[in-house]
């Protein structure tokens, strides 16, 4: 496994030319989540030459902030469930802005990748009768998650990594990409630096997965760590792919807000799963009073269905805490609006008067030991201080669905970098599973697509690596320049205050014209020191694909009169079925320093699907 290379002789200065390490692959995976990882065991088992390339270190992926577990329709808690009703879930939490072709292959392959899971080493909860455990999680019709209490992300990390490692595939830790290189429209290869270092290397493969997760770091609240700046969306645009349904940003309902020392963590959605209910100031359990029509229509049969559906006073199966995300988090922000918020700006989410201290400590072991340590809050004893945080962006490149290939050939997209598959809001577990499903499609279909090129594999050229190395080394030309982190401080501000969970036009066009400012100011941006280590220089790179990023969201929020999913306007609160036949596509503009937007036509759903939601 390779690893950093220390540098031997003196430091590096911006200027130092410092060699250039080379490497060849037939396939390099930029990310090594669980989309990621996937995608590079499936291209190994089918005969390629595999290098996964990550930012941070093997591991520390953001697939294990996911603590609830992997959607799959297994029926092993419900036999009634099957993959045509979690097509459905799908889709209907995705308001049908879903690609259908992704949602229909994601609930039919499901299963066999947990599964599979499992036979590499995997350790789920069992049922009684020792199949894999399955939990409620909100927008889906039953049980489905399979889970290891609530650390079914960092479960699925460690079997995964574990199989990368037994597998041999070379792992380059601490290396960011700066460009992707191309020849004659297709993937070449890979520009990128060693973070300890500084020192550039170039990766030369004819095939690219793109798994560089998600854009929360733009936002000031968020639960994404450090890695998350949009490098994917924003490597892929540059290089001449689409990116599509930006406007969709999922803020999950339940981050803490207080103490500070724990704001924007997630609070799993398995603490309302397992029987944790939502209360404003005043005592009062509120989420009964923000049941939409839609979902007492549409996820019913009868009105009696309905009332089961989310009564947990009848049969504790589907309280109204547990609706999809857009809709608790939209109910906690009006509550918050509406002068009934929690001492520190959010709302009460409250398991210790539902569940014993035991049972807590059982099924939630790292919510309590986490909140217990970082916090000395108790949640077997005291409600937890919640609110919405920036946590998925539903929007992503733009897909084949089958093979998850990019318009750019040779390029791959998969997990949370990738568009399509949640349309306009992602339901709790299906991100696992999309991961699984995608990740094994995509390392196979580049495998294929690198094997058949034979010896005729485009080259990089020279220009191109000297262009990538003069871009990467610009922030530290400009003398007098400002901080990049002031910059990325005030982009967080904006994209909280004028991007986030309630939309206005007048917000989103204040937020055009800052992004604007931002850039200009980015032109300018300088780093002081050397190469080595330099944090300042890194977010200085990064800052770019959050500008571009950030742009895109605003502008398609902008764009998309209606209020639909994880994207809501103020000023157009009605979900108009015109916008339900339609995507908004983002390109990188002519002079490259920002984006373009279009309508595309959503792809027409088959007949024998369509009757699902007759």
């Amino acid at each position: 496994m390779s690893d950093r290379h220390p540098m031997t002789g003196n430091e590096m200065s911006g200027t130092a030319q410092g060699g250039l390490e080379r490497h060849a692959y037939d396939v390099i995976v930029i990310g090594a989540g669980g989309s990621g990882l996937r995608a590079a065991i499936a291209a190994h088992e089918a005969g390629a030459k595999v290098g996964i390339v990550c930012k941070s270190l093997l591991g520390k992926a953001h697939t294990v902030m996911a603590e609830g577990g992997i959607a799959a329709a297994m029926g092993n808690r419900w036999p009634e469930d099957n993959w045509e009703v979690h097509f459905r879930d799908t889709m209907r939490g995705g308001k049908m802005l879903n690609n259908w072709r992704m949602a229909q292959l994601h609930a039919q392959e499901a299963p066999e990748r947990v599964l599979e899971l499992e036979d590499w080493g995997a350790l789920f909860d069992r049922t009684e009768d020792g199949l894999i455990s399955q939990r409620d999680f909100g927008g889906h019709k039953y049980a489905r998650l399979a889970h290891v209490g609530d650390r079914t992300g960092l479960e699925m990390i460690r079997t995964l990594q574990q199989r990368t490692v037994q597998l041999g595939i070379d792992v380059f830790m601490e290396c960011t990409v700066t460009d992707l290189l191309r020849a004659d429209g297709a993937i070449a290869g890979a520009f990128g630096y060693w973070r300890e270092t500084g020192r550039f290397v170039v990766f030369e493969a004819p095939a690219i997965v793109l798994a560089t997760g998600g854009i929360g770091k733009s936002y000031k609240v968020t639960s994404n760590s450090w890695e998350y700046t949009g490098d994917g969306h924003a490597l892929a645009l540059r290089a001449g792919a689409s990116l599509i349904n930006m406007e969709f940003v999922q803020f999950h309902p339940t981050g803490m807000v207080w103490p500070p020392s724990v704001k924007g963590l997630l609070v799993t959605e398995s603490v309302r799963g397992d029987g944790g209910i939502l209360k404003n100031s005043e005592g009062k359990r509120f989420m009964f009073d923000y049941i939409p029509e839609f979902f007492k229509a549409e996820t019913a049969d009868t009105v009696e269905e309905a009332d089961r559906w989310y009564d947990d006073k009848k049969n504790n199966r589907r309280p109204p805490e547990l609706l999809p995300r857009d809709e608790v988090a939209r109910a906690i922000n009006s509550e918050i609006k509406a002068g009934r918020g929690s001492e520190h700006g959010g709302i009460y989410l409250d398991i210790a008067s539902r569940r014993s201290p035991e049972f807590i400590r059982k099924r939630l072991p790292s919510m309590y030991h986490q909140f217990k340590e970082l916090a000395d809050v108790d949640i077997t004893a005291e409600p937890m201080e919640i609110g919405p945080t920036c946590h998925y962006v539903m929007g992503g490149i733009e897909v084949d669905p089958d093979t998850e290939l990019s318009a750019v050939r040779g390029l791959y997209a998969v997990g949370e970098c990738s568009g399509g598959m949640h349309g306009s809001n992602r339901l709790g577990g299906n991100s696992l599973s999309d991961l699984l499903v995608f990740g094994r499609r995509a390392g196979e279909a580049a495998a294929s697509y690198a094997d058949g090129l034979g010896a005729s594999r485009p080259a990089v050229a020279e220009a191109d690596v000297q262009a990538a190395s003069r871009a990467a080394l610009a922030p530290f030309e400009s003398e007098g320049g400002e901080n990049p982190y002031t910059i990325q401080a005030d982009l967080q501000q904006s994209m909280n205050d004028l991007v986030g969970i309630i939309r206005t036009a007048a917000e989103l066009e204040s937020s055009l014209a800052e992004i604007e400012r931002f850039k200009e100011r980015a032109a300018h941006m300088s780093v002081e020191g050397h190469r080595q280590y330099n944090p300042g220089w890194h977010l200085a790179l990064d800052l770019k694909n959050m500008l571009l990023v950030s742009e895109a969201i605003a502008k398609a929020a902008l764009a998309r009169q209606e209020s639909r999913g994880g994207h809501t306007r103020d000023d157009f609160p009605a979900t108009d079925p015109e916008w339900g036949t339609k995507n908004l596509v983002v390109n990188l503009n002519a002079a490259g320093d920002g984006v373009d937007l279009a309508e595309k036509p959503l792809p027409v759903m088959p007949d024998e699907l369509k009757r699902f939601f007759e």
